[in-house]
Parts: structure tokens; sequence; C-alpha cells
């Protein structure tokens, strides 16, 4: 695992939305009300510390996430300004729901609404190395070099 860089000012950050809401999908920016199911939908399907770091992103208002939602459930969801300002991520997407583009349409709009506030540039936080070639090709993200994890914010987990 490695923090990734995309430069905001370069990529396209335009989600194919017409497309996935023709598939019956839907996206949108969670209120309040929703935060209880989709942190629910987030221990699911990945784990406590990712609905921790959403939950942190629902303090702020707008919340700091974008939820993808179909026949009234969540199916994926990605957050950014989480874990520190200017990170991305955590993110996913629900099993039976991948390689729709369901993860990049929620990649984009999160990397929207931080190039929105005035970011030029995004990390992603912490990504897997089966997750890294998705975000090259997605954002054109770059390895950081030099990263490791006892120089990031993640050297505060315990």
């Amino acid at each position: 695992m490695s923090d990734m860089l995309v430069n905001l000012y370069d990529v396209e950050l335009e989600p194919d939305l017409a497309r996935r809401s023709l598939e019956g999908v839907r996206f949108l920016r969670p209120i309040a009300p929703s935060k209880g199911k989709v942190l629910a939908f987030i221990r699911e399907n990945f784990s406590d510390g990712w609905a921790h770091e959403c939950e942190a992103a629902f303090s702020e208002s707008p919340a700091r996430c974008w939820i993808a939602v179909t026949e009234g459930e969540v199916v994926g969801f990605a957050c950014y300004d989480a874990t520190a300002r200017g990170y991305f991520g955590p993110t996913g997407v629900r099993e039976d729901m991948r390689k729709r583009g369901i993860g990049a349409a929620l990649l984009r709009l999160c990397l929207r609404s931080m190039r929105d506030m005035g970011y030029g540039y995004a990390i992603i936080g912490w990504a897997a190395e089966d997750a890294k070639p998705f975000y090259v090709r997605a954002v054109g993200a770059k390895e950081i070099e030099g990263w490791t994890q006892e120089k990031s914010v993640y050297s505060k987990i315990f």
C-alpha cells in the first residue's frame, strides 16, 4: 500500500452519470438522515474503520462523501477529507455491483468536489496494490515517491 497523487488541474472529472442513471444507479451526496444507512452499508460490506472515516465525512456540511444508490439501497460510497484534509478515501462498491463504472464515477465526483473547494491536488490514501492500476487508469494517479507509512498520516493509527 502507498499514497498516490492526483493532479486535479489536468484530469477530466466529469463522471458519466447519464449512462449510470439509465442503469438505475443514482449518485447523491447524502444528508444526515441517511447517515445510519450509509454507515451500516460500510460496516456490512467493508469495515468498522472505514465506517468511522465516513462518519467523520458526515461531520461536515455538506457531507464530504458521495453514495451510489439503486432500488433504495446503498451500493457504493466514496469519501474525501475524512482521514485528513486533501485525502480521498475510503471508497467501496458492493461486490455484485463492481465493474460497472460506479467506483470511477464516485471517485470523479469526490475529486471534482475537492477541486471545487480549491484543491489543486488530491492524495489517494493508502491505496491497495490491486487498486493502483484502477486509479492510474481512471484519473492518472501516480505513486508518491518515498512514501512510507511511518511518514504518513496513517502512522497515527494504533
